[in-house]
């Protein structure tokens, strides 16, 4: 039995996370750096670099698009909406600077790697079933 209490891949290869119910989300996905073919958890190799291959199915991620391009536009804005938020925390309860750095910090690369993930599952996941449908239409 799997991780999740099942048997076999979560995904069959050739098929795609829209064709079979029960598939983790992309929240559970993004966080358990899950396949998208397999469902094995070899989609990172690193808290927000994505791996080149599936090490279980050898599915290539180099031939999807991997989220490099927009990264870093998504990390400005995680950037500005956390600042804000600390500005107006700062402002509203005037907390200890040291509290401060303590929570700020955690918060931060929490909030950064998460969203790294997210964005960059998401969008290979969903390069990856663009793929399938123009795979399956061509048959």
């Amino acid at each position: 039995m799997g991780r999740l209490g099942r048997t076999g891949p979560l995904i069959e290869p050739g098929t795609s996370p829209k064709d079979k119910q029960g598939q983790p989300g992309l929240f559970q996905a993004a966080l358990s750096g899950l396949c998208p073919r397999c469902g094995k958890a070899t989609l990172f190799e690193a808290p927000a670099r994505i791996a080149t291959e599936c090490e279980a199915c050898q599915l290539d991620y180099s031939e999807l698009e991997r989220g490099a391009r927009w990264s870093g536009l998504l990390t400005i804005i995680m950037a500005v909406l956390l600042i804000s938020a600390a500005m107006g925390i700062d402002i509203a309860l005037q907390p200890p600077f040291w509290l401060q750095v303590l929570i700020w910090s955690v918060v931060t690369v929490a909030g950064i790697l998460g969203g790294l993930r997210l964005y960059k599952t998401a969008l290979l996941y969903a390069q990856y079933e663009a793929k399938l449908e123009k795979e399956n239409a061509d048959t």
